[in-house]
């Protein structure tokens, strides 16, 4: 019986059972984000171990009806391979509904909750199309080119469109220190690299703090509220950065001369 159906089946029939069955399987484990990306076939645990964080940061939006969008969805050109994030984090968040965009067609690897769009992430017309359909964004996760340039352009346009409470993760942020992605393994405070920028953001979280008389907050002085770093990935929540100093007022000493 099972060797009729495989040779009846085309090759894409099979990747479809294949990938409902891992789903069916996912449901045994509704609470081990690591488990299920094993039985998803992504490398987010096993080749990287991504998956302890990303649990320990997500679990609250578990069962939350989230919109969920995921820059890269992997199997490079190939039409029929990746996605295997996708079908992850749709396991995980049972109510929530994925996006994905990739500059390349993976139309075929959407199903039910698990939508994907085909253009670049530094293409803003193109981003803006899509959140003309899908609306605010609770999660951003940047898997997709991790070229430095790319990264910091992407957040610096998607940033604003996250939902306040929302996150966005980027990953495989070890591209900072390599050349032919445009990193630097000198100068580790080279702004145009991921861990260039972003640490120079680390500042923003203390703008209370600063002694500069009329200092102007930027856009991430009032919307970032914490940044967790961790091998290889980055972290930054989204909220209402107003907790006020304890000693300075309005940038200045208070004892200051006027």
């Amino acid at each position: 019986m099972f060797n009729f159906l495989r040779k009846a089946l085309s090759y894409k029939q099979k990747l479809k059972i294949r990938y409902k069955l891992r789903y069916f399987k996912a449901f045994l484990y509704p609470f081990n984000l690591s488990k299920i990306a094993r039985i998803h076939k992504t490398d987010k645990y096993g080749y990287h171990f991504y998956t302890p964080h990303y649990q320990n940061h997500f679990k609250t939006f578990k069962f939350k009806r989230n919109t969920i969008l995921e820059i890269g969805v992997g199997g490079y050109e190939d039409p029929y391979t990746g996605g295997n994030s996708l079908r992850m984090w749709k396991s995980y968040f049972p109510f929530s509904k994925i996006y994905a965009l990739d500059i390349y067609d993976k139309s075929f690897l959407q199903e039910k909750r698990i939508k994907i769009f085909k253009g670049s992430q530094v293409d803003f017309n193109f981003l803006d199309e899509i959140l003309k359909e899908i609306g605010e964004l609770d999660i951003i996760i940047d898997d997709g080119s991790h070229v430095n340039e790319h990264v910091i352009k992407t957040f610096k346009y998607l940033f604003p469109k996250l939902k306040k409470g929302g996150i966005y993760v980027i990953e495989d942020t070890q591209t900072s220190y390599w050349e032919d992605y445009g990193g630097d393994s000198t100068n580790f405070n080279n702004k145009k690299t991921i861990y260039g920028f972003f640490k120079s953001l680390i500042d923003c979280l203390n703008n209370e703090e600063f002694i500069i008389e009329n200092y102007q907050k930027t856009y991430y002085d009032k919307h970032i509220i914490s940044m967790h770093f961790y091998h290889n990935m980055i972290f930054i929540y989204k909220g209402d950065n107003d907790e006020l100093s304890n000693y300075i007022v309005n940038n200045k000493k208070p004892n200051a001369e006027t």
